[in-house]
């Protein structure tokens, strides 16, 4: 499939898991691709960017820009986690986090406008999380995190459909990823955490970052050409399925 080819691609967040399958993807399926990230790696065009400086992040979208010849698509994908209860974090660790989650997007966004304006398919792709819409324990600041990147998304595709500009979100449940085995390893018992995660997930199994990647990739792309304001859930049922006890 070359449904992306011609276009350019910028991925935050693009080193590793869910961004770097969404990178290998989008190249696969013709997109030129720059990879934003602290530690962007030589798969693609890597540029060192802390979604968190916006001086950092103008350069370096600047610099995709230059390299790739425009911006089609941007995937919005950088972000950290937080565990814990409302009690459990202090207000620094709350901007900090809201700061990466939330104005990051904002700061990559602004800088990347003038070049999607610009572009005759423009598409914009957050990472949102099955978290801005079900309730998950342990996980107040990132699920407040997530629900105000879902409101973000459905406020900028109001903003930008009569520019020609589209934006959507995906929507994973616990995926299968870098940053999930860190917490996994931080468990006492990292089997039986696991198990339970998956066990929370009606398909009884983990997303994988592939399967986020192809949600992503399909948004992005000409074929969703009509599809803008849309959380799309990649959460193997979480969101939707009430099942019954298994006898």
């Amino acid at each position: 499939m070359a449904e992306l080819s011609g276009l350019a691609a910028v991925v935050t967040g693009g080193g590793s898991g869910i961004g770097q399958a969404t990178a290998r993807l989008l190249t696969q399926r013709g997109a030129q691709v720059a990879v934003l990230d602290l530690r962007p790696g030589d798969d693609f065009t890597g540029l060192s960017a802390d979604v968190c400086d916006d001086a950092s992040v103008r350069r370096a979208i600047a610099a995709a820009a230059e390299a790739l010849g425009g911006i089609d698509i941007l995937v919005n994908n950088a972000g950290v986690g937080a565990a814990g209860t409302v009690a459990d974090n202090p207000d620094d660790e709350w901007h900090r986090v809201f700061d990466v989650n939330v104005v990051g997007m904002v700061r990559v966004t602004r800088a990347a406008l003038p070049y999607l304006r610009a572009s005759a398919h423009a598409a914009i792709v957050n990472t949102c999380s099955i978290a801005a819409t079900a309730g998950l324990p342990q996980r107040a600041l990132y699920s407040a995190t997530k629900g105000a990147v879902l409101s973000l998304t459905l406020a900028m595709a109001a903003d930008h459909v009569h520019e020609g500009i589209r934006v959507n979100c995906v929507n994973p449940g616990t995926a299968d990823t870098p940053w999930v085995g860190r917490l996994l390893d931080q468990a006492d018992d990292p089997a039986a955490e696991r198990a339970a995660l998956e066990a929370r997930q009606p398909m009884g199994r983990l997303v994988s970052a592939q399967e986020v990647a192809a949600g992503i990739a399909y948004l992005a792309s000409p074929l969703a050409a009509s599809v803008t304001g849309t959380a799309l859930a990649i959460d193997g049922g979480m969101a939707g399925l009430r099942l019954r006890p298994r006898s």
